[in-house]
């Protein structure tokens, strides 16, 4: 889709998407006061042409699930396919093109530690077109998760978002993601607007019960629904990983003010080379140098930064084979 083509109620939409992923369009049509028919029609198109997608996302950090951050530097015939096979193993989150197609980044979300050992220490390493691998393990996030990058372009005005906001009760204890429940969170991962009817269909329970653990499960805040989109259809165009080493008496200062920058998609601490690991999404290559430049380079602790351009984002919350 054309950029041009999206408008102020596009952008509207995702935003609203992002603080409800399951509102009902007759809640967001009133919010923004459009019709049903409105909403529903610009989300079959955003879905169509832009590559929307509403999917319910397991929070590796209130499951206490090990994340790694991995940097595969490649032969660059190979990259891609790389990239590809990565993409389809369902503990990668995230994976990119970097370094002018010459790396492969990838988010690795292990439940297990043998899932983790089993990519790390025997598969990658066994891949003859991978010449050299940094596993930087993730130790905190400071934004990212359920705190969306939408939420920062501020289309919806400080009370559209609290009348679009879920009610719940106050937040459950985390009791994790049992066997039991795993249909409902594969059928949301699938589908993170799916209807109660196919969601009880997926899982053989009543609706009832299906709303009554779903309810649950997004108070404890172990699972939450997320949207996916292509930033370029709105006009932002590079994206770049920040590698980031910051004195470590100001490591926790440095990541909690990055967290606030309107460019930063994702922020984390890291082991490794560097002990933070940024992403920032920019309007232009120059936006990106006046980032680094006045943003992030006058932060007192940065001793050194490391910018990475993505040149293409193969896998962001889901994964779709290309034909």
């Amino acid at each position: 889709m054309d950029s041009h083509a999206l408008d102020e109620l596009d952008l509207q939409l995702l935003h609203a998407l992002d603080v409800d992923g399951r509102a009902p369009f007759s809640r967001i049509a009133a919010v923004l006061g459009v019709s049903d028919q409105t909403i529903a029609r610009r989300y079959r198109r955003l879905r169509a042409e832009v590559g929307v997608r509403v999917v319910g996302v397991r929070d590796a950090e209130r499951l206490g699930q090990d994340r790694w951050m991995l940097r595969m530097r490649c032969t660059p015939d190979a990259a891609d396919s790389i990239a590809r096979a990565l993409a389809r193993r369902p503990d990668t989150a995230w994976i990119g093109l970097t370094s002018g197609g010459t790396e492969v980044v990838c988010m690795t979300v292990s439940r297990t530690s043998g899932e983790h050992d089993e990519l790390l220490l025997g598969k990658l390493p066994r891949t003859p077109s991978i010449v050299e691998i940094r596993a930087h393990q993730l130790l905190h996030r400071f934004y990212g998760g359920p705190s969306g990058w939408l939420g920062k372009k501020q289309a919806l005005t400080p009370e559209q978002a609290d009348a679009l906001r879920p009610v719940h009760a106050e937040p459950t204890a985390a009791s994790g993601i049992t066997p039991d429940d795993e249909p409902l969170v594969v059928a949301l991962e699938r589908d993170g607007r799916a209807s109660f009817a196919e969601l009880q269909k997926a899982t053989g329970r009543s609706e009832s019960a299906v709303r009554r653990r779903l309810d649950q499960l997004l108070r404890s805040e172990e699972l939450f629904i997320d949207v996916q989109f292509d930033p370029e259809a709105f006009g932002y165009g590079p994206r770049a990983l920040l590698w980031i080493t910051a004195a470590p008496s100001a490591m926790d200062t440095v990541g909690r003010a990055i967290a606030l920058h309107p460019e930063v998609a994702f922020a984390g601490a890291t082991a490794g080379h560097c002990n933070l690991v940024a992403v920032i999404v920019c309007r232009d290559t120059a936006s990106v140098y006046r980032y680094l430049n006045e943003d992030l380079g006058r932060l007192e602790g940065v001793q050194h930064v490391e910018c990475t351009p993505v040149l293409r984002t193969v896998k962001q919350l889901t994964y779709e084979e290309r034909r």
